[in-house]
């Protein structure tokens, strides 16, 4: 007899088998359910589909009315009536009776004399001047230019340089500056006996009507002449200024 040996017979196990057939039956689901998505993805309203969606209202179309332009005749042509207005009828005149008529009285007042008016006649300063405009170099030769002033003198009514010391006032603005001056006559000989002078400045300065002179008595102050206003020039044959008072009564 040949030596050899008897292999064991191999079982089958069934398990495996078991478990080969759930695996092929899940895969068979899981591709069913996946099929089953894809129809009702693809078309929710399907019979498969257990959730349908809820049915779309309906839209309603709305008309969009359409206005249509009637034209008039081609004839047509529009008139204007024109209404007559009423006429005014115009009241009687009605005439007055004579007797009806109140005659007016008119009362005139009497004619009253007027009285003449008073002339009031002003008394005259007793005292005159006259104002002209010198180079103060005729005076004061070793100024030359660099003056300006103003000067006089005082004379009766002969002519002759007055006494009595009288007063003289100075007064006014020049060149922004107030002036307010006082001298006496006699004080200032080259102009005479009865001589005066006021130095206002080192050099001639222009001005109109912004300076007066007035004389007045001595021993009451009271005014003998009316605030005489004269102008100053800037050149240098006029920067003295040269005023003589005369007396006239």
């Amino acid at each position: 007899m040949d030596n050899f040996e008897l292999k064991p017979e191999r079982k089958v196990n069934r398990k495996s088998r078991v478990w080969n057939f759930l695996t092929v039956v899940v895969v068979l689901g899981i591709c069913g359910l996946a099929y089953y998505f894809l129809i009702i993805y693809n078309n929710p309203n399907s019979p498969l589909n257990p959730f349908p969606p809820a049915p779309l209202p309906t839209l309603y179309q709305t008309v969009t009315p359409t206005s249509t332009i009637i034209l008039r005749e081609a004839t047509w042509t529009p008139t204007k009536t024109i209404q007559p207005s009423p006429s005014r009828t115009t009241a009687p005149t009605w005439t007055l009776l004579p007797q009806m008529i109140t005659p007016s009285i008119t009362r005139t007042s009497p004619v009253m004399p007027t009285e003449p008016t008073p002339t009031i006649t002003s008394t005259p300063m007793p005292v005159s001047a006259e104002i002209t405009h010198l180079a103060s170099t005729d005076f004061h030769p070793d100024k030359n230019c660099a003056w300006l002033g103003i000067a006089g003198k005082v004379l009766g009514t002969d002519g002759k340089p007055l006494q009595s010391k009288t007063l003289i006032q100075l007064g006014g603005t020049l060149d922004g500056e107030a002036i307010n001056l006082l001298a006496l006559s006699g004080t200032a000989l080259a102009y005479g006996q009865s001589g005066f002078e006021f130095v206002l400045s080192d050099h001639p300065i222009a001005s109109t009507q912004m300076l007066w002179i007035q004389l007045l008595d001595n021993s009451t102050a009271t005014p003998l002449t009316n605030k005489i206003y004269f102008d100053t020039y800037g050149g240098c044959t006029q920067n003295l200024v040269m005023v003589v008072f005369t007396k006239t009564r």
